[in-house]
This record gives C-alpha cells, sequence and structure tokens, in this order.
C-alpha cells in the first residue's frame, strides 16, 4: 500500500487538469457530428482497447472480485454519467463556461472528503478553496439565466464526479490504476453497448448508431486517448494524495480550458472572468507552496512515556 505523497499527487493531478480539457475540447469537436451515446460507447471502448494490453504486457492485475469489483463498477456508472453530462453540455455552452460551472465539484469533493471519509481539512485549505470557489464564480459566463436549461448539466458534472472520486479514493491504493481502468472501459462497454442496441431501435435522440464519418475517426482515437490518460493521472494522483487535499488544485483545469477554448473555438473570458481565473490560479499555487512545506517539515520526535505510564517490564 502507496504511503500519502501529497506534492507527487499534486503534480499529477495538475497534469489531468492540462490534458482532461483537450479531451473535452475534442468532444466539442464531436459532439455536433456524433450522437453522444455512441460517443461515449467509443470512448470507453477505445480505453479498454489502449489499456488492456498494456495491463497484460506489464502483469497488471486485471481480475477483480467482491467489494473491489462492486466499488469498479459503481465508478464506472458514474463515470458513463459524468462524462455524458459534460459532452452534452458542451453542445451548448463554451468549453470555459462548462468547466467553470462544473467546477463547484472541488468544493463539494473537500466537503465531502472532510465528512464522509474523515480527511482532516485545515483552515487553510478551507480557506484556499473557498477563495478558487469565489474566482470560479467571476468566471462563469454568461449567467444561469442567459445560459438557460443547459447551464444545469455541469451540476450533474459537478456530482457525479465528486461521488466518482471519492469512490477512486477508497480504492486506488488497493488496485493497480491501470488494470483498473481497463477492466472499467470493458464493464462501460458492457453497459452501454446494449442500451444503445435498445434505443437505436427505438431510435431514440442522441442514442443512436449511425457509422461514423470517415474523417471523424482521427478525433475518436484522440478523444480515447486523451480520456484514458486524463483518468489515469486522476486515478494515480488520488494514490498519493489526500481528495482534500487535490480538490483546490482541480481549479487550475479552469484556466487550462480558457487558452484551449481560445486557441480551437476562438472563445475569450472577459475582464471579470479573467480576474477569475487569475484568482484560482493563485489559489492552487498557495496549495502547492503549502504541501511542499508540510512534505520538508521534519516529524516531530516523539515523547518519551511519563514515568507513571511507562509499560510494565
Amino acid at each position: 500500500m502507496n504511503a500519502d505523497r501529497p506534492v507527487l499527487g499534486i503534480f499529477l493531478m495538475l497534469g489531468f487538469c492540462i490534458v482532461a480539457p483537450m479531451g473535452d475540447a475534442t468532444a466539442k469537436l464531436l459532439g455536433t457530428r456524433l450522437p453522444i451515446g455512441e460517443l461515449l460507447l467509443i470512448r470507453f471502448a477505445l480505453q479498454g482497447v489502449f489499456l488492456t494490453p498494456i495491463a497484460l504486457a506489464t502483469g497488471r492485475v486485471m481480475r477483480m472480485r467482491g467489494y473491489i469489483l462492486r466499488m469498479t463498477a459503481l465508478r464506472t456508472l458514474l463515470h458513463i454519467l459524468g462524462v455524458g453530462f459534460m459532452f452534452t453540455s458542451l453542445k451548448y455552452l463554451p468549453l470555459a463556461d462548462a468547466i467553470a460551472i462544473a467546477f463547484v465539484m472541488p468544493f463539494l469533493l473537500l466537503l465531502m472528503g472532510k465528512f464522509l471519509l474523515g480527511e482532516e481539512v485545515g483552515p487553510q485549505r478551507l480557506a484556499a478553496c473557498a477563495v478558487g470557489f469565489v474566482g470560479t464564480l467571476m468566471v462563469v459566463q454568461p449567467s444561469f439565466a442567459e445560459v438557460g436549461a443547459p447551464a444545469l448539466l455541469p451540476l450533474g458534472v459537478a456530482l457525479t464526479f465528486s461521488l466518482f472520486m471519492l469512490v477512486t479514493r477508497r480504492i486506488a491504493k488497493e488496485i493497480d490504476p491501470i488494470g483498473m481502468q481497463a477492466v472499467s472501459g470493458w464493464i462501460a462497454v458492457a453497459v452501454l453497448a446494449p442500451l444503445l442496441l435498445i434505443t437505436n431501435a427505438a431510435e431514440v435522440p442522441g442514442m443512436t448508431l449511425p457509422m461514423p464519418p470517415r474523417d471523424a475517426w482521427g478525433l475518436l482515437l484522440l478523444i480515447g486517448l486523451l480520456g484514458s490518460f486524463g483518468h489515469l493521472l486522476m486515478t494515480w494522483s488520488l494514490r498519493f494524495a489526500p481528495s482534500a487535499t487535490l480538490a483546490p488544485m482541480q481549479y487550475l483545469e479552469i484556466p487550462c480550458a480558457t487558452l484551449i477554448g481560445w486557441a480551437i473555438f476562438g472563445d475569450l473570458p472577459d475582464g471579470l472572468a479573467a480576474i477569475g481565473i487569475g484568482v484560482t490560479i493563485a489559489s492552487g499555487l498557495f496549495i502547492v507552496a503549502r504541501e511542499r512545506a508540510i512534505a520538508r517539515r521534519p516529524l516531530p520526535a516523539q515523547a518519551p512515556f511519563p514515568q507513571a505510564l511507562q509499560p510494565e517490564e
């Protein structure tokens, strides 16, 4: 079982914050060309295809049963829901806006880590998370009234991925992440394939199975690769750091998404949103500096037993 190494966990989460918006941008490009259900099926199937040979070639454990299998299945269902909410929201919202609205997630995760997992959350981390949350509110443009009903979709992302990360934290130290991600990909296929066969026959909007255009396959391969690698980074991060430590760091996904959205779609935040992005970066860097200081701090010497409490010979 791995001991917590918070600085390493933080830098792995930073990698996730860069890779995940790239996958979301790819999904936004594909969202107008493929039904969401088919996009989800291909994304998770490619996850299984990419990671299974790696797991087998490196001797990773893929056999699961009992508690670990049940938790992996629950984690996969939450993953499907979270990705589905995000892919759907990206059909209606700019990339940075969708991710910014979803960023009530780290705040929820911090509270869940404290009250559900009993993780230690000091006042400085609570304050940093609160500051980052204020920055998130400044980034959210346009308002819920202007966006309308699609603005509720990222809230579904926030809730499902908060639960997803808590489940991941519970089992991350008990199973190899590559093996877990490979198995999760095939569990998702086992869930989505029969569902889509039924909905395709019934011609349910968004849940049909047309043949993807030939020029879309490159993007489909990319979304599978980015999705697989991104969530590996997130899973690895949770092996080395508590979810409460990582929660504020995830705010850095917002400026990453803003830069990617500007580069691909020409979306650029206004002045207030830019200030909010600066606030989120500052809160994230504060957490990095504090965790580095804690990691370098020597452990306190163990005090000797008082005379009255000395163990008997």
